[in-house]
């Protein structure tokens, strides 16, 4: 009878928890960002992949939010370049030339910047590859790469900063994804297992800051739709209306935007939180209907990219 009773209570417990969050989570999405957002002027902001792209974007959106910056990219050229522009923003910056590809790189570089400059507040998985190939044609070696940056450089950054965000309980980690990390996509099995896994990394250690109390780190995994910085260059859809190509400075403002209001996930879009809704509940012969009229299907038919530049 008591663990009946106890129960019961439980049940109670979970399902005004349900409801409270619920409400919260609608009530939210009509806020503005401005009256939510946290206040990170003085953070310590580490990027990978700063060297271009979103990357760059994001580290100048950062620097106008006087974050002290730390970038690190394989590119050296184009690192310093970003360098540049949050300098003249008055950033405190920092820059490093780091192979994602390589774990010991990654660990020596990381500890170099704990050396130099201190714990890391806010880390951001940024650096991407693809080779936008079929399966049978990519080589092994590019299969291999393409883990080692999308997927498993995201574990070694981690490992390298999150247990000092845990000892101060404080911190971000930010993961960029895709929404090919939630949906398959012809011609990018390795682009999409590697981000499949990210996602699956950023969810799981969300639930373990949870299970160990640690209210204070924040997890933000990013799924967006394809961005027009060149990294898929020649790719296209048949519903621009609907889905279309992102720019970059839209995509890295509501990235930045989303960490500012400590969002666990966002996938852009909006339109594709539908679509990824419809994957848990339909068949999968009308998922494939679906997509190949949606131009998902074949919407790396014409890609051109630049299948080994880290973005």
């Amino acid at each position: 009878m008591a663990d009946y009773v106890e129960l019961t209570k439980e049940t109670i417990i979970m399902l005004l928890s349900l409801i409270y969050y619920w409400l919260k989570a609608i009530v939210l999405t009509f806020v503005p960002t401005s009256l939510q957002a946290k206040n990170i002027s003085g953070e310590t902001v580490l990027i990978t992949g700063a060297g271009s792209g979103i990357g760059r974007l994001m580290s100048v959106r950062f620097a106008e939010l006087g974050c002290r910056l730390v970038l690190w990219d394989i590119d050296t050229k184009g690192n310093e370049e970003t360098a540049r522009q949050c300098k003249s923003l008055g950033a405190s910056t920092r820059t490093y030339t780091v192979d994602l590809c390589k774990r010991d790189d990654i660990y020596r570089v990381a500890s170099q910047v704990k050396q130099d400059i201190g714990d890391v507040d806010i880390l951001v998985n940024n650096a991407g590859m693809v080779t936008g190939k079929k399966f049978l044609e990519i080589s092994d070696n590019m299969i291999q790469k393409t883990f080692e940056v999308n997927t498993l450089a995201h574990f070694w950054t981690c490992k390298a900063f999150l247990p000092g965000m845990i000892e101060r309980n404080h911190g971000h980690l930010v993961n960029i994804a895709s929404s090919a990390g939630l949906l398959g996509v012809n011609g990018l099995c390795d682009y999409c297992a590697s981000k499949f896994g990210a996602v699956g990394f950023d969810e799981s250690l969300r639930f373990e800051m949870e299970m160990q109390g640690k209210d204070g780190v924040h997890t933000t995994v990013v799924c967006p739709f394809y961005i027009s910085t060149g990294m898929f260059e020649g790719c296209k859809t048949r519903v621009p209306w609907l889905l279309p190509i992102l720019e970059p400075d839209f995509a890295a403002n509501r990235i930045v935007d989303a960490i500012l209001c400590n969002q666990k996930m966002i996938i852009l879009p909006r339109a594709l939180y539908f679509f990824m809704a419809l994957k848990g509940i339909i068949p999968t012969k009308v998922l494939s209907i679906l997509c190949l009229y949606f131009g998902a299907s074949n919407s790396m038919d014409e890609f051109r990219g630049r299948s080994e530049k880290q973005e």
